[in-house]
């Protein structure tokens, strides 16, 4: 089984579906009137949730009506919310399959797929034109990419001259052992956490000029310290990332929070234009 197939199984959950529509009306949620903001708190899977997803989103020179390409597109949390809040139009690119299959009926619900629409896919071969988009991003999918060169040129290639390449990434930014489980694997098989100056590098060598750099570590931490705090207080929520990481996600988290606070990792945003 090669790396992409073995990353796709990892994220397989099987009646996913299900288990969030259940969890939706367990919370309150009209299942028949559901809104992006809805869906928030799980489907913005990655360190700092929709806030993040906002100031990533302020960076990015956007304006209604502009085409965004989304790769990783997870069950789809950003892409709806750039459609909702921004009048992007997207599209999203994810390797597992049920995770698409989740997106579309999420982004149905929402009544945003007018404006947003999902692949199945690989990132290291993009089922689009070149020069298909004006703007693209990542959100916490190259810790399962090995191929980073591969994932810049590709993106290149579909990006329009000028286009903007905005990624958002947990990144070593110091040597130390990565504790395993984490949110995107188990084991270091399918986990390729790069320093951030191998990100630098390989954005150039694939045609990008980086404009922006920055080191988020202090916000992660705010973030997940008051998350830990709502879960001392009251329990785990309704909605929460353990509907897509299991019964592992105290753990998980608990180890991400010990590695930034360590130094060994930090979520880091990186702009790059391409040339």
């Amino acid at each position: 089984m090669n790396i992409e197939k073995n990353v796709a199984s990892y994220y397989t959950r099987g009646r996913l579906e299900d288990t969030i529509l259940q969890a939706l009306s367990r919370a309150g949620k009209d299942l028949a009137n559901l809104t992006h903001g809805d869906l928030a708190a799980l489907d913005e899977f990655h360190v700092g949730g929709r806030e993040a997803t906002q100031e990533l989103a302020a960076q990015m020179e956007l304006r209604p009506g502009i085409h965004l390409l989304d790769v990783g597109s997870g069950i789809g949390g950003p892409a709806r919310y750039f459609a909702a809040e921004q009048g992007c139009r997207v599209t999203g690119v994810d390797l597992t399959e049920e995770f698409v299959f989740v997106s579309r009926s999420l982004t149905r619900r929402t009544k945003l797929d007018h404006a947003v629409e999902f692949l199945q896919g690989s990132a290291l071969a993009l089922p689009f034109e070149t020069g298909s988009f004006e703007r693209a991003y990542t959100i916490h999918a190259g810790m399962n990419i090995a191929d980073k060169l591969g994932l810049c040129r590709e993106v290149r290639r579909v990006l329009r001259a000028e286009g903007l390449f905005a990624i958002f990434d947990l990144m070593r930014t110091a040597q130390g052992p990565i504790h395993y489980p984490v949110p995107w694997a188990l084991t270091e098989e399918t986990s390729f956490v790069a320093y951030v100056n191998d990100y630098r590098d390989t954005l150039t060598a694939a045609g990008f000029h980086v404009t922006r750099e920055r080191h988020r570590g202090d916000f992660a931490l705010d973030f997940m310290q008051r998350m830990m705090a709502r879960v001392a207080q009251g329990g785990p929520p309704a909605l929460g990332l353990h509907l897509l990481m299991g019964e592992s996600t105290k753990v998980m988290l608990s180890n991400v929070h010990a590695m930034i606070q360590e130094g060994i990792l930090a979520p880091v945003e990186l702009f790059a234009r391409a040339v």
